[in-house]
């Protein structure tokens, strides 16, 4: 008979200042470990990072590690070590999902390997696309209040003296010279000269006469 295979773990800790104590979790988290009979692959420890960046050192490199299956489970002391939000938190499960490995917070009591574990992330997930649709809602709102305020999206329409353009053509600045000096798109320099030509510069009708 096949002995069952021994599932290793990979732990995250994160403490947001360095004069907190990391080994707090870790004591938790070892001692969880072996009661489980599984091993620690690597243990991955973020040190004076907050939760709410989007990147953390040890962080990254345990989701680089995950997509290698390089352990079968994740370990976590809490959520909010973990994830900057329950959204965030829900991507992460699904892509441990997809990759066949279990996720595990110390606290909140969640095994993703389990039946309560996979109700849990169901509802997590749902609370992600939750929060998802308030921010949006609340940017769509923020969006509208202005513009009935008068306030004007988008990039700042670019002030040209017509005379400063001249002098430039008169001193032999191509397009793409002028469009670096003024650090102005080419585009536009073309789209301002081609308004300052004279009726008589520009080209004939297609079909004169007609």
């Amino acid at each position: 008979m096949n002995q069952p295979q021994i599932k290793k773990v990979a732990i995250y800790c994160r403490v947001s200042t360095t004069d907190q104590d990391i080994n707090l979790q870790l004591t938790d988290l070892r001692r969880y470990t072996l009661s489980r009979g599984w091993i620690i692959q690597k243990e991955y420890l973020d040190e004076g990072f907050s939760g709410s960046q989007a990147s953390r050192p040890a962080l990254d490199a345990l989701m680089t590690d995950s997509r290698k299956r390089l352990f079968d489970i994740v370990l976590v002391w809490r959520f909010d070590r973990f994830a900057r939000s329950s959204r965030h938190l829900a991507i992460a499960l699904d892509e441990f999902g997809h990759l066949g490995i279990d996720f595990v917070s110390y606290n909140e009591h969640l095994d993703t390997s389990g039946a309560m574990g996979k109700a849990m992330f169901t509802i997590i997930g749902a609370m992600a696309e939750l929060e998802r649709g308030i921010i949006s809602e609340r940017v769509r709102a923020g969006l509208r209040r202005a513009r009935e305020k008068g306030k004007v999206f988008g990039r700042p329409r670019v002030k040209i003296s017509p005379e400063k353009l001249k002098d430039m053509q008169k001193r032999g600045y191509s397009v793409r010279k002028m469009a670096i000096a003024l650090k102005i798109p080419r585009s536009t320099v073309h789209d301002k000269l081609e308004a300052l030509k004279s009726p008589s510069e520009s080209p004939p009708p297609l079909f004169a006469g007609v």
